[in-house]
C-alpha cells in the first residue's frame, strides 16, 4: 500500500512520517504534497490508498480536496489532521467519507488508531471485491449451463417459454413476435477419429467449441438468427434453434460445416426440421431433425445437411438378419474360424448389396443379432452363461472409420471377433463339461452301493441338479437315474452267480434296502426275477 501526506507545513509532514511505523501497516511508500493541487497530481499518478490531509492550505484546501476525492478517487481513505477545532470542518469530513479527524498537536496513539481503521477498511473492501469477483466468475461459468438447461427444457416442455420470454429476448434477441422456428441437430456421433482423439476425454471442450463456432455465425449481420447450445437430454447433440430468416437456415448450416472444418479439421452430419410453430412446435421440430439424421444413408461418405422429408420414398424390401442366424449358430458350434468367417462374409455381402442403410436399419439388425445371440447362449451354456453373455446385449455403437463414416469392413471384423470368442468359450465349456460329467460317472461307479441321489451328487460337485441331469444325458444318452440303476443291475448279475448269497444280501450289496423293490427293478431291466436269472445262469 501507499500513503500520501498533504500539508503546507513541512514539519507536520515530517512529524507524521516519524510517528507512524509504516511497515507494521503494510505501507511501503509515503508520498508528500504541500497543497491540494499537488496532491491531486500525485494521487492521479501513484494511486495511494491512504490520504492524510490538512484542511487549511493554499491553492486548494482540504475541503476542496475531499470533494474531488469523492468524485474522482472514492477508493482512497482520508484521515484529516487539522489545527482547527471547527464543527463545520468536522461535518465536512463526515459528509465526504473521512475516516477520522485528528487535531494538532498530533497524538501518536490517535494517529495509529485512525490509520489502523483505514487499513482495516481497505482490506475488508479488497476481500469483498475478491468475493464479488469470484461470484462474477462463478456466475459467468454457470450462465451458459443455465441457458443450455433452460433451452433444453423448452424442447420437452414448450409451455415453459412464457416464464422466460423476456429473459430470452434480452439474452438472445428472441422476440415475443417470433411465430415460427426450425431446429437443427449437430450430431457428434460421426466425428472423425482424429477429431475425437484431439479432444479425448474432454468432451465438454468439444461441445464448447461447436457451440461457440455456431453462435458466432448465428450472430453475423444486424441481428441474431438463432442460438446454438448443448442439448442436455442427449449425450451427443448440439442443437441450433433458428428463429429469424428461416429460409436461409440451410445455407447458414452449409457455411457452418465449412467453418467447423476450417477450425477443427473435420465436420459432421446435421439434421434440420421444417418450419414449426414457436414455441408450441419445438418438440415436433426436434423430432423431425432427429428423423432426418436417422433416415440418412450411412453409405454416403461425405458429411451433409439432411432436411426432414415428410413424404420419404418407400424403402426397399428390408434385409433380415434372422435369415442368416442359423448359419451363424452352426459356424459357432463348429469351432472353426474359417466357417465363422464364411458365415459372416455371406451376411455382409448381402449388406453391401443394399443401396441405402439407415441408423434405424442398423439398430434393427443389431436387435435381431442380439435376440439370436442370447438364444444361442442359452442353448449352448444353459444357466452357466459366460460373463459376456449375462446381459440382454451390447449397446448399439456405429462402427466408424477414421473419417467418421460407417464401415461395413469394421462391422464385419467385429462380428467375426465376437463369434470367434463365443465359439472358443463354447469349446472350453464343452471340454470342462465332459471332464466333470466323467468325474460324476466315476463317482457313481464307486458309490453305486450307497443311497446315492441326484441331489447328493449335485451337493458333492457343487453343480445344479438340472445342469448335471442335462449334461449327463447329452454325454451318455441316458438319464442319470437309469445310469445308476444300470450299474446296480450289472453288479447284481455278477453277485447272483454266487449261490451262497441270499437275494436280500445281493440287494443290500448293490444299494437296495428293500428286497421286493430290488426284485421289481431287476425284473423290469432283465426280463426275469433274480431267482430266475440265478437258475438260468448257474454253472
Amino acid at each position: 500500500m501507499k500513503a500520501i501526506i498533504v500539508d503546507d507545513e513541512k514539519h507536520v509532514r515530517d512529524a507524521i512520517k516519524l510517528l507512524v511505523p509504516w511497515n507494521n501497516f503494510g505501507i511501503t511508500a509515503v508520498l508528500e504534497a504541500q497543497d491540494g493541487v499537488e496532491a491531486i497530481q500525485q494521487i492521479e499518478e501513484h494511486k495511494p490508498e491512504i490520504i492524510f490531509t490538512d484542511m487549511m492550505m493554499p491553492l486548494k484546501n482540504g475541503m476542496e480536496l475531499m470533494e474531488w476525492l469523492q468524485t474522482n478517487y472514492p477508493a482512497g481513505k482520508t484521515i484529516v489532521v487539522s489545527g482547527h477545532d471547527d464543527f463545520e470542518l468536522l461535518r465536512h469530513v463526515i459528509k465526504y467519507g473521512g475516516i477520522d479527524y485528528i487535531l494538532k498537536p498530533i497524538d501518536a496513539e490517535q494517529l495509529h488508531g485512525a490509520l489502523a481503521k483505514a487499513v482495516t477498511r481497505i482490506r475488508e473492501e479488497e476481500a469483498e471485491r475478491s468475493r464479488q469477483t469470484e461470484r462474477n466468475i462463478e456466475r459467468n461459468q454457470l450462465r451458459p449451463v443455465y441457458w443450455e438447461k433452460s433451452l433444453s427444457g423448452l424442447i420437452t416442455e414448450p409451455s415453459g417459454y412464457e416464464s422466460m420470454a423476456d429473459a430470452l429476448q434480452e439474452e438472445f434477441g428472441l422476440s415475443r413476435d417470433v411465430r415460427e422456428c426450425k431446429v437443427a441437430i449437430l450430431s457428434v456421433d460421426t466425428l472423425s477419429a482424429a477429431l475425437k482423439n484431439k479432444f479425448g476425454k474432454h468432451t465438454e471442450l468439444l461441445f464448447f467449441s461447436l457451440t461457440n463456432i455456431s453462435n458466432e455465425m448465428l450472430a453475423e449481420g444486424s441481428k441474431r438468427l438463432g442460438v446454438a447450445y448443448r442439448y442436455w437430454n442427449s449425450d451427443n447433440e448440439v442443437l441450433i434453434l433458428f428463429y429469424e430468416e428461416l429460409d436461409t437456415a440451410e445455407q447458414l448450416l452449409a457455411r457452418l460445416q465449412q467453418g467447423i472444418r476450417s477450425v477443427l479439421g473435420s465436420t459432421l452430419d446435421i439434421g434440420i426440421s421444417l418450419r414449426r410453430p414457436f414455441p408450441a412446435g419445438l418438440s415436433a421440430a426436434y423430432t423431425q431433425a432427429r428423423l432426418a439424421l436417422r433416415n440418412r444413408n450411412l453409405l454416403t461418405k461425405t458429411k451433409a445437411i439432411y432436411t426432414f422429408d415428410p413424404n420419404p420414398p418407400a424403402p426397399p424390401k428390408p434385409l433380415s438378419f434372422t435369415d442368416y442366424a442359423e448359419a451363424f449358430k452352426l459356424a459357432v458350434q463348429s469351432g472353426s474360424e474359417k466357417q465363422i468367417r464364411k458365415a459372416v462374409l455371406e451376411w455382409t455381402s448381402a449388406v453391401r448389396g443394399q443401396s441405402s442403410i439407415t441408423i434405424g436399419q442398423l439398430e434393427l439388425w443389431w436387435h435381431e443379432y442380439n435376440v439370436s445371440r442370447n438364444r444361442w447362449l442359452t442353448e449352448m451354456f444353459g444357466k452357466g452363461l459366460p460373463s459376456f453373455g449375462q446381459s440382454e446385449g451390447y449397446a448399439f455403437i456405429l462402427p466408424l472409420d477414421e473419417q467418421g463414416a460407417f464401415s461395413i469392413d469394421l462391422w464385419e471384423q467385429q462380428l467375426i471377433r465376437s463369434l470367434t470368442e463365443m465359439s472358443r468359450l463354447l469349446l472350453t465349456q464343452q471340454q470342462q463339461d465332459s471332464n466333470v460329467i466323467f468325474d460324476i460317472a466315476r463317482y457313481i461307479q464307486h458309490h453305486y452301493h450307497q443311497d446315492i441321489t441326484l441331489q447328493e451328487i449335485a451337493n458333492h460337485f457343487y453343480l445344479s441338479r438340472e445342469y448335471i441331469s442335462r449334461k449327463f444325458k447329452q454325454e451318455f444318452h441316458v438319464n442319470i437315474s437309469d445310469y445308476i440303476s444300470g450299474i446296480r443291475i450289472d453288479k447284481a448279475k455278477m453277485l447272483l452267480l454266487n449261490p451262497n448269497l441270499r437275494i436280500a444280501q445281493v440287494a443290500a450289496m448293490v444299494g437296495y434296502d428293500d428286497e421286493k423293490y430290488f426284485s421289481k427293478v431287476f425284473k423290469k431291466a432283465v426280463g426275469m426275477s433274480p431267482n430266475e436269472y440265478r437258475k438260468v445262469n448257474q454253472p
